[in-house]
């Protein structure tokens, strides 16, 4: 009889070793480049307002947004790319296109142009997160998905902190033309990188078929003392397998409620937090706040939610969504407190950015790992594709909704009043989604998600 190899119970049984270690990192600086993106924007609009003349701030919330709209269209795309013809080739494709689009904005001489291509470049960021969280996913031992997938994730933060770091120092020397330089630059280097070192899903490989030859070198990288018989068979048992893709399959076998859910807090959380980063340069300077300081509580928000989303890595391997609930309503005060404390003092404004941060960008950390792990390998990049493809209304109406709050001059009270409605809203969700998850799977965690009928055992890919 031939042997058989179950692919994911081999990836359990390893645990975390030097290979899911190299892959953390790598995927960690990929991401790296979707938190620039963001602060990029937001920290070159005080020198485009100057080279350009611009005296309508709000149309600052278009451009804002460009990116985030063609990240909405993205992000499904290369979800798509993901699933069919594997992780690292859709990686590929997003730096490419990310890259290039954002080197071009440096001879951008209008708003005009700016927000094209702002959304060119965001087609190519959309495929970055579900990619990266897919393949993190699918190497990760069962009790450290989520974990290996929040530590990835923190690229995103620490990618946010550094154009902070680049309008203080190189935009007086260089112009606003750096950020986007760095921008372009890097993503087009690290696509060859993704080419030449990068592994492909093993679980992919092994849903999809064929390439029986790489599989074994993969298994060889992840377990070099396993012995592999020439006619093994290999098997991901605990999932249903799905042939080619549907958006069908996000409402089948349990997921008819899951996935609705799941995009509203999506859509909540990150109308919120683009609201937040894209605005707060701006409104903090507007409020009196040195330049200096405003780039350091943006800075702080960043960190904040590095420290908020590891703190939500083990909770949410061991209780599932429960931490998740947890923030969104930690959340709600928080990002109201921060126009009141603004008018007190500028270290209890830092002190209450910081919070914000950590439940807002920290609830973003645990939304990307569970959208990763509710779905099967199948169609996992799709899943979390459409998640954050849908997410991206939230994204794209956050920067234009605080245009046009800023254009009826409400007091910074009031417009971060208005920035918690969206945490009311995603908290109800978080519940909902929670409760039906778990009637659902029956305590089944979020890194297993067989199925509890027949049809989970059905369809096993086998080489």
């Amino acid at each position: 009889m031939a042997q058989t190899v179950d692919i994911s119970r081999l990836i359990d049984e390893r645990g975390i070793n030097a290979f899911n270690v190299r892959l953390v990192i790598f995927a960690f600086f990929i991401i790296l480049f979707d938190g620039y993106d963001i602060g990029a924007a937001a920290f070159a609009a005080p020198s485009l307002i100057k080279a350009w003349d611009i005296t309508d701030r709000t149309a600052l919330g278009t451009m804002f947004s460009a990116s985030l709209f063609g990240i909405l269209f993205g992000s499904p795309i290369f979800g798509y790319v993901g699933d069919r013809f594997g992780r690292r080739i859709a990686i590929f494709g997003s730096c490419v296109t990310f890259g290039f689009f954002t080197l071009i904005a440096v001879w951008s001489s209008s708003l005009e142009q700016m927000i094209w291509l702002r959304f060119l470049a965001g087609i190519g960021i959309g495929g970055l997160l579900p990619n990266t969280i897919a393949l993190t996913a699918e190497y990760a031992p069962h009790r450290f998905r989520a974990t290996m997938i929040i530590i990835m994730f923190c690229g995103i933060t620490f990618g946010g902190a550094v154009p902070g770091f680049v309008a203080a120092s190189l935009v007086p020397s260089y112009g606003w033309q750096i950020l986007f330089w760095i921008g372009g630059v890097a993503p087009l280097a690290m696509a060859l990188l993704v080419l030449l070192a990068l592994p492909e899903s093993l679980k992919h490989l092994v849903v999809k078929g064929g390439a029986a030859a790489e599989v074994r070198r993969l298994i060889g990288a992840i377990d070099p003392g396993r012995a592999i018989a020439a006619d093994a068979q290999f098997v991901v048992a605990d999932e249903k397998q799905y042939k080619g893709f549907s958006p069908a399959y996000l409402f089948r076998d349990g997921l008819a409620a899951i996935t609705p859910l799941l995009w509203v807090c999506f859509v909540a959380n990150l109308m919120g937090f683009y609201f937040l980063m894209s605005w707060m340069p701006t409104l903090l300077t507007g409020a009196n706040v040195p330049v200096t300081h405003a780039v350091l509580a943006t800075s702080l928000f960043q960190i904040g939610g590095t420290l908020g989303g590891l703190s939500l890595s083990r909770p949410i391997d061991l209780k599932g969504l429960v931490p998740v609930t947890i923030l969104f309503g930690f959340a709600i005060p928080v990002v109201a407190a921060i126009g009141f404390a603004a008018q007190i003092s500028e270290p209890l404004l830092l002190i209450v950015i910081f919070l914000g941060g950590f439940c807002v960008l920290g609830l973003q950390f645990g939304l990307n790992a569970t959208s990763a792990m509710i779905y099967p390998t199948s169609f996992r990049s799709n899943g979390s594709g459409w998640a954050f493809a849908i997410g991206r209304f939230g994204s794209v109406a956050g920067p234009i909704v605080g245009g046009v709050l800023i254009g009826m001059h409400l007091s910074l009270q009031q417009l971060y009043l208005w920035a918690a409605v969206p945490f009311v809203i995603g908290a109800i969700a978080s519940v909902a989604l929670a409760r039906r998850y778990k009637q659902r799977f029956q305590g089944h965690g979020l890194g297993q998600r067989e199925l509890l009928d027949a049809a989970g055992a059905a369809g096993l890919s086998r080489r």
